[in-house]
């Protein structure tokens, strides 16, 4: 199935919580001089229109990241993330605060990756290929395939540098990608114990995130964090309530960033149903 099209969801509250971490993260990478990889398993277009058919038609950016760029009292853990998508915004913020572009996670590792740093980037979808192409025809030591971003993860670890951010971020169009999403990662990390994974993940069944705990839990990993933000409770209704992140070996400040972050995107996106955890699902 290739239906999903993440233009459609593009700055929604998912985004803002998936985005600011891996700000985060590839902030933290690039404190040392060090060349990483950066590994994206499903890349989409790599940057969004906020104008185009797609993000207008549900206008789920405007419950999420239009309703932070123009704050003026964000916790400092969220500032970098907004100072990017501002940056890449210049001149087209207009009086309303309405901004025209979105960065997928490509463009937010485009914003860090350096001479000695590579992005390998992955993406099946027809049309997003062609966009992700695109967008990365002159971003140096970027490697695009329309090729299964499950594989990918596993045929690019360990890096030759032993340093790497991988990204899995499936559509979840099938049940099977909860668990597949999973043991790629525990997969990945048998070859690669030291690199950092960052796993998202959406809450439409809660059964299906306790299975992905499950399987986490089982496994051989050490040091896994779990955050999660709903925007509302629980439901056998369809759609998407929440959306959270599994993060392996995170980065040591990353925990209390988020206990700043979190209450934040609650006070400005949420309302009375709304929550959020954060906790080591798995010790160092």
């Amino acid at each position: 199935m290739l239906s999903y099209r993440h233009a459609f969801h593009a700055g929604n509250f998912a985004d803002v919580l998936k985005h600011s971490v891996l700000t985060l993260v590839l902030e933290y990478m690039t404190r040392k001089d060090k060349g990483f990889y950066y590994i994206d398993s499903h890349s989409g277009a790599g940057m969004y229109k906020l104008a185009d058919d797609y993000a207008q038609k549900t206008g789920e950016y405007k419950d999420g990241i239009a309703k932070l760029i123009d704050n003026s009292d964000l916790p400092e853990p969220l500032q970098p993330y907004i100072d990017l998508v501002k940056s890449l915004n210049e001149d087209v913020i207009d009086e309303q605060g309405d901004i025209a572009l979105y960065p997928g996670s490509p463009g937010i590792a485009r914003q860090f990756t350096r001479r000695q740093d590579s992005a390998h980037l992955f993406e099946l979808h027809p049309a997003d290929i062609e966009h992700l192409q695109a967008y990365s025809q002159r971003w140096n030591k970027s490697h695009v395939k329309q090729s299964d971003g499950y594989q990918g993860v596993l045929g690019l670890v360990p890096p030759p540098n032993r340093r790497g951010v991988v990204l899995i971020d499936p559509p979840y169009e099938l049940k099977e990608d909860y668990l597949k999403a999973t043991r790629t990662i525990v997969n990945a990390y048998k070859k690669f114990a030291t690199g950092t994974y960052i796993l998202w993940y959406p809450v439409v069944k809660r059964e299906l995130v306790e299975q992905m705990q499950s399987a986490f839990t089982k496994s051989e990993l050490r040091n896994v964090l779990q955050v999660e933000y709903c925007q509302k409770a629980d439901t056998t209704e369809y759609g998407m309530t929440g959306t959270g992140l599994f993060i392996v070996n995170p980065p040591w400040q990353l925990s209390q960033q988020l206990a700043e972050i979190l209450p934040y995107l609650k006070t400005k996106l949420g309302d009375n149903e709304t929550s959020y955890t954060l906790k080591q699902l798995i010790a160092e």
